[in-house]
């Protein structure tokens, strides 16, 4: 088996997948293929703290553990939901808003309580998404994504995750949810970000 050429610092198997795809298919990396990228349970399991006040920050902190553990090119993304009238909260905190980490169904359900007398006019809200690449030898580069649109008052969609399925993209009638791989990962904000950096990843691992 060829060993791998690039990680995402994730031990989330569902943003695992999404990452491959958005990366594969930006088709600006020669030669790579699915085996080429793996997540982070590769080669730990335990997760960096992430104590950064900012997503781009937070990406840096996760990308710099897995580049120590793995001794290879690691991308990491921090990303989140900005609700406009919490100030854009939950922001760095949107995977840990009831108190824990990774409890989706939860800080959802808790978001659309708090959320729950507030007309759809004042219902904006973005994903935000910083994209981190940090090489062996110290290199390190950031882009950022935002997905702009409406909270839904209810969860609509069985694909995606996070707050996937509360989030109506501008210009669309569907939650994130209700959209195909394909469909989200042209629009998202870790679509964007990562399409953004992978000229930067082509040109690192062509050495």
């Amino acid at each position: 088996m060829t060993p791998p050429r690039l990680v995402l610092a994730t031990h989330n198997e569902h943003k695992v997948g999404e990452l491959r795809a958005i990366l594969l298919a930006a088709g600006t990396i020669d030669g790579l293929d699915g085996d080429d990228v793996v997540g982070a349970a590769a080669f730990t399991d335990v997760e960096p703290v992430e104590d950064g006040v900012t997503f781009e920050a937070n990406a840096l902190i996760k990308a710099r553990a897995l580049v120590a553990a793995s001794g290879l090119p690691c991308v990491a993304d921090d990303s989140g939901l900005a609700v406009d009238v919490l100030g854009g909260a939950p922001g760095i905190f949107s995977a840990r808003w009831v108190g824990r980490h990774g409890d989706d169904r939860a800080n959802l359900e808790l978001l659309l309580a708090q959320l729950s007398d507030i007309a759809e006019e004042h219902r904006g809200a973005r994903f935000v998404c910083a994209a981190a690449l940090v090489t062996p030898d110290g290199r390190e580069f950031v882009t950022t994504g935002a997905l702009t649109g409406t909270l839904l008052t209810a969860p609509r969609g069985a694909g995606g995750f996070g707050y996937d399925p509360i989030l109506r993209p501008d210009g669309d009638t569907r939650s994130c949810a209700e959209l195909t791989p394909a469909e989200k990962n042209a629009i998202s904000h870790r679509g964007q970000a990562f399409r953004a950096l992978a000229p930067t990843i082509s040109a690192i691992l062509a050495g």
